[in-house]
């Protein structure tokens, strides 16, 4: 038997011991994974740390539904396409703990970048299509990153689910694909956007904005919310919806738009018209902070 599968079966026939917090940092002191299991099994919540309610919401459904709750804390170089945002996110890995033990994680496993990539960083994954477009049009290699990290966790904690966050409805879709297309026996829920009182969507990149643009930041929700009453109302020409939510936007200078555009919710493809269940999705900047939201229509 292969050391990694020997490893795997050691991690399986453990987990279910654990019902304390425990934190991990290396592949073969994860022997945790357990014979006791119920039909529900390993829950995992893949996380790059700066832990918030929008998180706390992922590890709330794991725990509600899984007998053992895995979370990893990783900060995945290969998905920034910018150095200096890849150095500038927030790490505070003793506050990330702590946040995971109060929210019924029973395993945090943290790795250094050398134990997710031990060799040349030469082996990707790539999912074509879906990964085009929208954010994949502006962050070159992103989603490969993202693809890659994801199939390197799931191989290594071998969940039974997994918790995604609704608000990167493109990642989500992402690995939708990638788990249908590696035939990987994982099951794959999204978890709706939490968000402030005012309709900003959490984001760990939101500490980064200033107190004034933090007054701006909830006109994006509201531009999607315009665009999707559009839907509501009638209106089926996807350029009609565009407009409107730009319109909204266009009210506040301050803010560059990156992208504001009518999907298809599975393909993340653009539509000409609204035929069936939408994806109204965008990415903004203020002020040098990247902000994205979405919102569904049916």
């Amino acid at each position: 038997m292969p050391e990694v599968i020997r490893h795997i079966a050691a991690m399986r026939t453990r987990l279910a011991q654990v019902r304390h917090l425990e934190m991990l940092k290396t592949a073969p002191s994860r022997s945790r994974l357990g014979n006791s299991l119920k039909a529900s099994g390993i829950g995992f919540v893949p996380t790059m740390g700066a832990l918030h309610a929008g998180h706390g919401a992922l590890m709330d459904a794991a725990r509600s539904e899984c007998d053992v709750v895995v979370a990893s804390v990783f900060v995945n170089p290969t998905q920034f396409n910018n150095k200096e945002d890849y150095e500038r996110y927030g790490r505070n890995l003793d506050a990330d703990v702590a946040f995971c033990g109060i929210h019924g994680v029973n395993v945090v496993f943290a790795p250094e970048v050398e134990e997710m990539y031990p060799a040349n960083r030469d082996v990707f994954v790539e999912i074509p299509g879906v990964s085009e477009g929208l954010c994949g049009a502006f962050r070159p290699g992103h989603f490969r990153g993202v693809a890659t990290v994801v199939t390197k966790l799931f191989n290594i904690v071998q969940p039974d689910i997994a918790y995604f966050g609704e608000k990167d409805a493109q990642q989500l879709a992402v690995i939708r694909r990638l788990v249908a297309g590696l035939n990987m026996p994982i099951t794959i829920v999204g978890v709706p956007t939490v968000r402030d009182s005012d309709g900003l969507a959490l984001s760990s990149r939101n500490e980064r904005l200033t107190r004034e643009d933090r007054q701006r930041a909830p006109l994006l929700y509201r531009a999607l919310e315009a665009a999707r009453r559009e839907i509501e109302n009638g209106v089926t020409d996807a350029g009609r919806i565009r407009a409107r939510g730009l319109e909204v936007l266009a009210q506040e200078p301050s803010i560059r738009v990156e992208y504001f555009e009518v999907v298809d919710a599975e393909s993340m493809q653009p539509v000409t018209r609204v035929a069936g269940r939408v994806c109204i999705a965008a990415a903004i900047w203020l002020d040098g902070v990247r902000l994205i939201d979405n919102v569904v229509s049916s």
